[in-house]
This record gives structure tokens, C-alpha cells and sequence, in this order.
């Protein structure tokens, strides 16, 4: 019950109803707590040594923190190993960040095992690329491209919107990065002066986002956003929504590795065309793949 949404007060009063049974919240809370060394050895377990892709997105949940409910971001980082198999690696509680703080998250991944990771893709994190290089300096990162086009709609206009999204498409559709620059010079050119800010963002962003241009389409799509988050984080927001807020960090943990476990029960299956996928990294990273074949 508690890992589908139930509050501590909405079991206790459903044990009532059906059960007639009367039973504390503490005790129940108490009941809870006895996943909490699951969950640590969860959070610690060994890890694959490479991985092919590794996306990292946070969702924000609030918390009861010094006597205070704050809004704490709660961060997902799921992989793809080199057999094509989905994994969540981990979930951390951050209230600020920086690349001190991912500095911790990516070498608490390498410590279990961790000793390769080919792409890295997330959200314009602060501090995110500094700690990459610091801990896995051959990994390519990829920018969120659906993050940055949902920023650069909030400074259009919306009788625009549709005009400036079919031209916006030539940018990140092109087949080469030379092609996409071309276009954005277009969209640059025709939205420029009306809207300095939505170009400015992918001015401020390029490099950051344009690793995509090297790779073949199938690779593309699974590196070019970390969609791939989203539906974990849609679950989350189901066994969570009932709470206004949580009492402390370990309830959240509680809740969502219980969800966690529920969700890869359900990732019986590889990443679709993944032979092919496969093939194209090896010839892309060589002997970083080849090695464990």
C-alpha cells in the first residue's frame, strides 16, 4: 500500500475499514522503515563497468527539512548497459547544485564499478560538464535538445509559436552539424530581432547540445533527450501525488525505491534495433566497446 501512494493515515484507516484492525501511524511508519537497509543496499549495489548511455533528470518534491517544508530535487540517473537493458542506477537528494555536487553523484557511480561511460546526456545542470570531465573525461555529452526547446517557446509569442517551431525543426532534424548551423543562421536572420532572447539560448547552448551531429539518427534519438526519464518520473508522480509534502529525505527514498523496483520489474525487453545501435557505437568508440563483447 505504501509503495502505491497510501499515506501512513490513508493505510491506518483502510486496515480499519476492511480489517477492523487498529493500528498506530508510528507503527505502521515503523512497518516502513523495516526497507530501509533494502534501500541501502540498493543505493550501493555493484554496477556494470560500461555503460552505453547514461541520462541524468531531477524531479522536485517537497520536504519537510529544520522545520520547514522545502522543495528538494530528487535526481534519476538511469542507464543503458552494453546489452541494451535499461537500469536505474540510483536516485540522490539534492537541495542546490554544483559540480562539487555532481562530482559526489558521478564518483559515487564510479566507485560501484562504473569504469566507462560512452554518453552522458541531462538538463543544463550547473556543474554537470566540470564533473564529467573530472571522472569520465572520454564521455561524450549530449545537452537535452526537449529541454532547451520548451525554454526558448517561453520567449514566443504565441500567434509565432507554430511559424518559428517548423523552423526551429530544421535546426535540431539536420543531418550534420554544418546543415543545422545553416539553419539556425536562417531562423537567426527571419526571428532575430523579435525575439533576441529565444535565439539567444541556443547561441548560449550550441556547443552544448550539438555532440547529436556526429552520431547516425538511431543513435540520436536516444541521446538527444532524456525523455527516456520521463516515464519513471510520471510514476513517481503517481505514488506521490496523495502527499502534500514528505516528513524527512528517507520517506521520499522509501517511496520512490519501491516504485523503482516496481518500474524494472517491468524491463524485460532490450532497446528496440539495439544490434544495430551496437554496431554503430562500436565503430564510433572502438575498443571502449569492442573489450567487453
Amino acid at each position: 500500500m505504501y509503495a502505491k501512494g497510501m499515506t501512513v493515515r490513508d493505510i491506518q484507516s483502510h486496515l480499519e475499514d476492511i480489517y477492523g484492525a487498529e493500528i498506530s501511524t508510528q507503527t505502521i511508519s515503523n512497518m516502513t522503515d523495516r526497507i530501509l537497509p533494502k534501500v541501502e543496499e540498493w543505493r550501493n549495489r555493484p554496477l556494470k563497468e560500461i555503460y552505453s548511455i547514461l541520462y541524468i533528470d531531477g524531479q522536485r518534491f517537497k520536504v519537510r527539512s529544520d522545520g520547514q517544508v522545502k522543495e528538494k530535487t530528487v535526481y534519476t540517473v538511469l542507464g543503458i548497459n552494453i546489452e541494451g537493458n535499461k537500469d536505474i542506477l540510483g536516485l540522490w537528494i539534492a537541495e542546490t547544485e554544483s559540480a562539487k555536487y555532481w562530482l559526489s553523484v558521478l564518483t559515487d557511480i564510479k566507485n560501484r564499478g562504473v569504469k566507462d561511460i560512452l554518453i552522458i546526456t541531462s538538463d543544463d545542470l550547473p556543474g554537470i560538464q566540470d564533473a564529467i570531465k573530472a571522472v569520465y573525461p572520454e564521455s561524450v555529452y549530449q545537452g537535452c535538445v526537449v529541454h532547451l526547446i520548451r525554454n526558448t517557446f517561453r520567449y514566443v509569442s504565441h500567434k509565432d509559436m507554430k511559424a518559428f517551431s517548423n523552423d526551429m525543426k530544421f535546426i535540431y532534424k539536420a543531418p550534420t552539424e554544418e546543415s543545422a548551423l545553416k539553419a539556425f543562421d536562417e531562423l537567426k536572420s527571419k526571428w532575430g530581432k523579435e525575439y533576441p532572447l529565444a535565439i539567444g539560448i541556443w547561441d548560449k547552448n550550441w556547443n552544448r547540445i550539438s555532440s547529436m551531429y556526429r552520431f547516425t539518427e538511431e543513435i540520436r534519438k536516444l541521446i538527444y533527450t532524456t525523455n527516456a526519464i520521463e516515464s519513471i518520473h510520471s510514476q513517481f508522480r503517481k505514488v506521490s501525488s496523495p502527499k502534500s509534502h514528505f516528513p524527512d529525505d528517507i520517506s521520499v527514498l522509501k517511496m520512490l525505491y519501491l516504485c523503482s523496483i516496481e518500474i524494472t520489474k517491468r524491463w524485460t525487453m532490450r532497446i528496440p534495433n539495439w544490434n544495430k545501435i551496437l554496431a554503430q557505437l562500436s565503430i564510433h568508440f572502438g575498443e571502449r566497446v569492442s573489450k567487453y563483447l
